[in-house]
């Protein structure tokens, strides 16, 4: 059974080094010529199995970004019941016709996001085995920081429509529970993007990932 990549590269450069001591002790090679090899196969080691940990990171780091767009994806976009557009096109039970221009006008914004996050799953699913997962990382971690951020908008300006009006109990507790999943999203989010400002580029703040807002008490 081979050792995984990652710990053969923190392990091959000690044992050439004590190979070597070794065999110039057994041929009674002097220090000075014997150290120079040394030191360059030490920091030639180190530089490897460095290099390899911050790659194994990012691996696992675009792994754990493909999880969670697939899981924004299932749980806020497609006919999701938790999706900000299902409640919002629950406004139609309401007899407003500015609120229904409003909802269908976010019909379009729908479709455009569905076919955006199916795009961008595939695109996730095509690169995993990508031999520059640093690239991938970067570029995913902003389209998927942009996608979330527009949704937000969304739930933002349902917010603010829904506190200045009565709503359906039904909507509002449909509301509701987007809330509760969509800000433990949010908190993994924000994690996700401390722990890769630790191993890439990125101008990502975790708080720039926003949590849903609530809507008080009915009145």
């Amino acid at each position: 059974m081979s050792l995984p990549r990652n710990i053969l590269d923190w392990i091959w450069w000690p044992i050439t080094i004590t190979i070597l001591a070794v065999i110039g002790s057994v041929n009674g090679w002097p220090p000075h010529v014997i150290s120079p090899t040394i030191i360059a196969i030490l920091v030639a080691g180190i530089l490897t199995a460095l290099h390899s940990t911050r790659r194994h990171k990012m691996e696992l780091s675009l792994s754990r970004m493909r999880q969670m767009a697939g899981y924004f994806n299932r749980r806020f976009m497609g006919d999701s019941s938790l999706s900000i557009f299902a409640i919002i096109n629950s406004l139609f039970a309401i007899e407003n016709a500015k609120i229904w221009d409003w909802a269908r006008s976010c019909e379009m914004s729908k479709r455009i996001f569905n076919t955006w996050c199916d795009s961008f799953i595939s695109r996730i699913e095509s690169d995993l085995r990508s031999s520059r997962p640093e690239t991938h990382l970067y570029t995913y971690l902003n389209e998927l920081w942009l996608i979330n951020s527009h949704y937000y908008e969304f739930i933002e300006q349902f917010h603010e429509i829904a506190e200045k009006m009565e709503l359906p109990p039904e909507t509002r507790e449909q509301y509701s529970r987007l809330v509760m999943e969509y800000n433990a999203f949010v908190q993994e989010f924000r994690e996700a993007v401390s722990e890769m400002k630790k191993i890439t580029r990125t101008e990502i703040e975790p708080p720039s990932v926003r949590f849903a807002p609530e809507l008080s008490a009915p009145r």
